[in-house]
């Protein structure tokens, strides 16, 4: 008996793995987050399996249904959204599974942060703006922020920043990154990146909550950096012409071995 902890997407039920995929169809106890993980997802789950929402549960409750499952011999997919690697809550699960010497593997998903610069059709990283992505997020009622975490820091290095689950301070993170980027730098917010009813809001630092006005408290992603507006960077040296690379040596292009005759 294995709990699959797997990451079931930012939202729309197609982006799920092949594997996640074939993971909850064989897996007969099936233990899923239930304000986050679609009902498409759910679909992949075998007839008569035990489907669980976890989300009036606390940790207690989850790890008995776990323990339950590897007494009965029965394999548990446990779903939570976007990636398992970050603010998943998968960590404290795990301590306790390797306790009871229940076995686990972990399936990656798409994350929140890839599906939101997937709707905002743009890269993160572009030469001479930003070739750094922070994924962060201001400190709550979970979880507290390391005091060497704090946006400003990040903000020094000029990276595009990923800002997870902090929608509902959306003023603070304003005031807390204008100073280092600029009123003038590209953001965005993304609600509920991947679902049918997502939202997609660009502006600058200084116009960006207006833009979006009042009614998004959770489920959004606040992304801010230069990149964003995709303008302003030269091209990569990796399709260059006269790049040498191990796939399309140079040397096969100039036999000369220089990158021009007159190089």
């Amino acid at each position: 008996m294995t709990v699959h902890f797997i990451g079931a997407g930012p939202g729309a039920a197609d982006l799920l793995t092949l594997r996640g995929r074939d993971l909850i169809a064989r897996c007969p106890v099936c233990l899923y987050a239930g304000s986050l993980v679609p009902e498409g997802v759910l679909a992949h789950c075998p007839p008569g399996a035990r489907i669980v929402n976890t989300a009036p549960l606390d940790l207690d409750a989850i790890i008995a249904e776990c323990v339950a499952a590897h007494a009965a011999g029965q394999d548990v997919a446990r779903l939570h959204s976007g990636d398992l690697s970050v603010w998943s809550a998968m960590g404290e699960q795990l301590r306790r599974l390797r306790t009871e010497g229940i076995p686990v593997t972990v399936t990656p998903g798409v994350p929140s942060f890839a599906a939101a610069a997937a709707a905002l059709e743009t890269e993160l990283t572009l030469p001479g703006l930003a070739q750094s992505v922070v994924l962060t997020r201001t400190s709550g009622r979970a979880s507290a922020m390391p005091e060497g975490e704090r946006l400003a820091a990040f903000a020094a290095t000029g990276a595009t920043l990923a800002i997870h689950l902090s929608i509902h301070k959306l003023a603070d993170v304003v005031a807390e990154l204008s100073p280092h980027y600029g009123a003038d730098c590209p953001a965005a917010v993304v609600y509920r990146a991947s679902w049918p009813d997502q939202r997609v809001v660009r502006a600058t630092l200084a116009t960006l909550e207006a833009a979006l006005g009042d009614g998004v408290e959770r489920t959004a992603l606040i992304l801010v950096g230069r990149a964003l507006a995709a303008e302003g960077f030269a091209d990569s040296r990796l399709y260059a012409a006269d790049y040498d690379r191990r796939f399309r040596p140079n040397s096969a292009l100039f036999p000369s071995g220089g990158a021009s005759s007159d190089g």
